[in-house]
């Protein structure tokens, strides 16, 4: 995990360092599948995905890859930091072999009473640049010096942020 996050050094159109996922492999696609009792064919069965769903290959889960958005997003926060929020479009099929790089940029920051929020706009590219998964994140963060942020976490119910 990341250092942890204040929202003090938090800045608008600050870049995070990207999670690189891949190479996904068969292998991959179908233990996730397993794991989350996903038995759509077109996730691990060549023949089937090809010739029946006439697919390019086999694809890679919308929840594994919803799984590597929620992983960049918590591990920049930090130990003290909470995911709030997570939005996310799928726009394009990702197929096995491909490598997948998870981005993140501050989009608009608001400083409340006892911590601060970040609204990071977020998506996955592959290799080739292609954007696939476009998204939205909002992560409440600690002061630098100041208290925790509150556990459990209860959203503030008034905020300028989407």
């Amino acid at each position: 995990m990341a250092e942890q996050q204040y929202f003090d050094d938090v800045w608008v159109g600050q870049e995070l360092p990207w999670l690189t996922k891949g190479p996904l492999g068969e292998i991959h696609l179908f233990r996730w599948s397993a794991t989350m009792e996903n038995w759509h064919r077109i996730h691990y069965d060549r023949r089937f995905a090809v010739e029946h769903d006439k697919l390019p290959d086999l694809l890679i889960n919308g929840s594994l890859k919803q799984q590597f958005m929620v992983q960049m997003v918590k591990d920049w926060a930090g130990r003290e930091g909470w995911v709030w929020k997570v939005s996310f479009q799928f726009r394009a099929m990702n197929s096995v072999g491909e490598t997948l790089h998870v981005w993140g940029r501050v989009k608009s920051t608001e400083r409340l009473q006892d911590y601060g929020l970040v609204v990071l706009d977020l998506g996955i590219v592959n290799q080739d640049g292609k954007e696939s998964t476009p998204g939205e994140a909002t992560l409440a963060l600690p002061f630098r010096n100041g208290r925790p942020v509150p556990y459990p976490f209860v959203p503030p119910t008034q905020t300028t942020t989407a």
